[in-house]
């Protein structure tokens, strides 16, 4: 960068650039030095460049004075990210200054760093080796009579793991909103659009990086406003629902202008996280449904439970004949998360063809679930394999495996748009033990079309 005169040449083209860019550009080799998810752009960086950048392409180049400027515009970018906080230093019990996603393994040799990095490709010989894993595990399956009992005792097995375990065994999903802003509604969702913004720039230079171009390329994410989509259109599912009952039926949550469902909500570890957040937004109103009777029973009993915000009831989403209680197109939201997967492979179309018809036009399915690979797909022993890559627990409880192209295409043959479909490849680390796991999920946001989008 430094000619053999000690001037610093082109220095107008960076105006207005990503400061993580030049960073790069600085040092190439250290790819830690690139900045990501951060909107700052290079309009203070150098000052004395900047300010002769209009009269000349030229300045003198300090690098002692230049690097200690980047030094400070590099902790107030830093700064940037944590509104109202100051830079610090990584500790144990403080939450990390990078925006979620933006974790990066540069450097294989600082992997015990943190507990988990983003983004992680796998090397060809890891693929193998998965599935390698993945044949031997599933070559001996379940007997057929031993999988009938699994199938018709479904809720069976999952009742008896929450009286054993109540709800102590999943974790609180905070994350949710982070990852969904769908779930609030449109005019709740400001605040989630700086962070989505944040979310694109770290894509963006994601791209950069050498290898990665591919995988930033598997996100598929519309822009288009959900106001536009739900506000502005007439619901025929409701019009018709009122014909036949011949006055306004009444329903929990009838008087509520923004409806969630979420199905298989076990005990509540995402309907309470997203109920202290609704419940203090006029007009939204929760369902949570599962077909264990003791997982209802927990959500009903938990202290932050109130029907005048929910509504939690016994249901089996595989039963189609099963009335809901609220009419079909009634819901701006259905959240699926990790729930598909416990489901017989057989049966997963129809519960989707069903769940796309409690839609209002334009509301949204919220998919996350196992992807193929996991970790938790090559833990599983001999013998515990039930037909391709779908196995059965211990306890009795199941799960399936997904790919990406397996989720477009169910949800496409369902009628929904795909508004995000990408694979989460994650690297959790245990410093410990000094192991590293890889984890594989799969998300994605899929809309009911507008009856003017249906007919284009």
């Amino acid at each position: 960068m430094r000619s053999g005169s000690g001037r610093f040449p082109g220095c107008a083209r960076l105006v207005g650039r990503p400061l993580g860019a030049l960073l790069h550009l600085c040092f190439p080799q250290s790819l830690s030095a690139l900045v990501l998810g951060t909107n700052c752009q290079l309009l203070l960086w150098p000052c004395e460049v900047l300010a002769t950048c209009s009269e000349r392409c030229c300045v003198q180049w300090d690098p002692p004075k230049v690097l200690f400027r980047m030094n400070v515009i590099w902790r107030n970018c830093i700064c940037l990210l944590r509104p109202g906080k100051g830079p610090h230093r990584c500790q144990s019990g403080a939450p990390p200054v990078a925006p979620l996603g933006s974790r990066i393994l540069t450097d294989p040799a600082k992997v015990f760093e943190h507990n988990m990095w983003d983004h992680v490709q796998w090397s060809k010989e890891e693929e193998d080796a998965a599935r390698k894993k993945v044949e031997e595990n599933s070559a001996t399956r379940v007997a057929p009579e031993e999988q009938v009992k699994f199938e018709s005792d479904a809720s069976k097995f999952w009742d008896t793991f929450y009286q054993t375990h109540k709800n102590k065994f999943f974790k609180n999903r905070n994350w949710l909103l982070r990852e969904f802003p769908e779930i609030l509604p449109d005019d709740q969702t400001t605040k989630e659009k700086e962070r989505e913004a944040s979310w694109d720039q770290v894509r963006n230079n994601l791209s950069r990086i050498p290898g990665m171009e591919s995988h930033c390329g598997e996100h598929s994410i519309s822009s288009e406003p959900r106001s536009k989509a739900r506000s502005d259109s007439a619901n025929p599912d409701l019009e018709e629902h009122s014909k036949r009952s011949g006055k306004a039926e009444q329903f929990p949550g009838s008087n509520a202008t923004f409806r969630v469902l979420e199905v298989g909500c076990g005990a509540g570890n995402s309907v309470f996280p997203i109920l202290n957040t609704l419940q203090n937004i006029p007009g939204s109103f929760l369902y949570c449904c599962d077909f264990a009777p003791e997982a209802v029973e927990l959500v009903k009993s938990h202290e932050s439970y109130s029907e005048a915000h929910c509504s939690a009831f016994i249901h089996d989403v595989c039963d189609g004949s099963l009335a809901y209680p609220f009419p079909d197109g009634s819901l701006d939201v259905v959240l699926l998360i990790f729930v598909l997967s416990s489901i017989h492979p057989d049966r997963m179309q129809a519960v989707v063809h069903r769940l796309s018809r409690l839609l209002k036009p334009g509301g949204m399915i919220l998919f996350r679930d196992h992807g193929r690979y996991d970790n938790v797909q090559l833990r599983f022993k001999k013998g515990r394999c039930l037909s391709e890559n779908f196995y059965v627990r211990g306890d009795g409880t199941r799960a399936y495996f997904f790919t990406k192209g397996e989720i477009h295409h169910m949800f496409h043959k369902a009628g929904l748009h795909e508004k995000q479909n990408l694979v989460d490849h994650r690297l959790q680390v245990n410093r410990k033990k000094q192991m590293k796991i890889h984890r594989v999920w799969v998300q994605g946001k899929f809309q009911k079309p507008l009856p003017w989008t249906e007919r284009s």
